[in-house]
């Protein structure tokens, strides 16, 4: 058993003992520290320091493989995790589905709504110029800007279901289509049958209610679906390309993940064998103690025996 004082501790020999290397020779030694007043501590210690000196390269060596094989597996793991955070990536950018639209139903309404205004101004113009044969472009330019255009709000009362109208909004709303209604059916009148006149306003009263705010509104209908068409291509465009580069990123990241497997199995023969080389040794050590101790107890019951013997035969005497 070793001390903590460097001073008492017995000398490590360098090379290896002749009674250490002979077996009869330790029973020898055994038999003499039983036979002495010797501890059998003293050259335990001895043996076990021996030991510890030769293994001390082969602790060394299986330390730092280890280090290694640590390392390695940190590495390995690092990478593990980075492909299933690729992998996740890529199947999300995979699963996201292209959002909705109806861009060509969208565009068609819209050229569709665009030739109603067109007509309804050419209407507007016919009628108004009995009553301003010098200024009927102008004029029809006017009521048809009022009666089409004369939205304040962002959202038509008609297409906004959720607010709850007020006189305020339905004056905004109404007011100017509803007048610039009246203005042409006056005007019609003038010259036309109070009902062709009076289907004259009602027609004209529609087109402004309806016509300019379903322009309006495919205009705005028409911004969204150009967005949607737009990300839905940028998304097909990622889904290619990000989706190569992932699997590009995952292969380089699976041969990194093979060449520090290798490396680990290359390590792990090395570490076998001086695993194995420390544990023979130890086990040697082992039994060397056991059968250094045995002698010693074996002497030391012997001696104990002979001095009973010689006290028996001087109380005779």
């Amino acid at each position: 058993m070793t001390t903590d004082n460097p001073a008492t501790q017995p000398d490590i020999p360098d090379t290896t003992p002749p009674w250490l290397a002979d077996e009869r020779l330790l029973r020898d030694e055994g038999v003499v520290f039983g036979l002495s007043d010797a501890r059998a501590e003293e050259k335990t210690a001895v043996i076990r320091l021996f030991f510890a000196h030769q293994t001390a390269p082969l602790e060394r060596q299986i330390e730092h493989q280890n280090e290694k094989l640590t390392e390695l597996n940190l590495f390995i793991e690092g990478r593990e995790n980075h492909i299933s955070e690729l992998e996740h990536r890529r199947a999300t950018l995979l699963a996201r589905q292209p959002a909705d639209h109806q861009l060509p139903r969208t565009v068609v309404g819209l050229v569709l709504a665009l030739g109603m205004s067109i007509g309804n101004y050419f209407l507007i113009e016919t009628t108004l110029r009995p009553a301003y044969p010098t200024n009927t472009n102008a004029v029809a330019l006017g009521v048809f800007l009022a009666g089409m255009f004369g939205l304040f709000s962002r959202t038509s009362l008609f297409h906004d279901p959720t607010t709850r109208p007020s006189v305020r909004r339905v004056l905004e709303e109404v007011a100017l289509p509803v007048s610039a209604a009246c203005f042409v059916w006056i005007t019609a009148l003038k010259t036309g049958s109070t009902g062709a006149a009076s289907a004259l306003g009602l027609f004209m009263l529609g087109l402004f209610l309806f016509g300019g705010k379903l322009l309006l509104g495919l205009l705005t209908v028409l911004r969204n679906d150009l967005r949607a068409h737009t990300d839905n291509r940028q998304l097909q465009r990622d889904q290619r390309t990000l989706t190569a580069h992932y699997n590009t990123e995952i292969a380089d990241l699976r041969r990194e993940i093979d060449t520090f497997r290798t490396q680990k199995w290359q390590l792990l023969p090395d570490l076998s064998r001086a695993e194995a080389s420390r544990d023979r040794l130890l086990a040697r050590r082992d039994m060397l103690v056991r059968l250094f101790e045995s002698e010693f107890n074996l002497a030391r019951s012997v001696r104990g025996r002979v001095k009973s013997e010689e006290l028996k035969v001087k109380s005779y005497e």
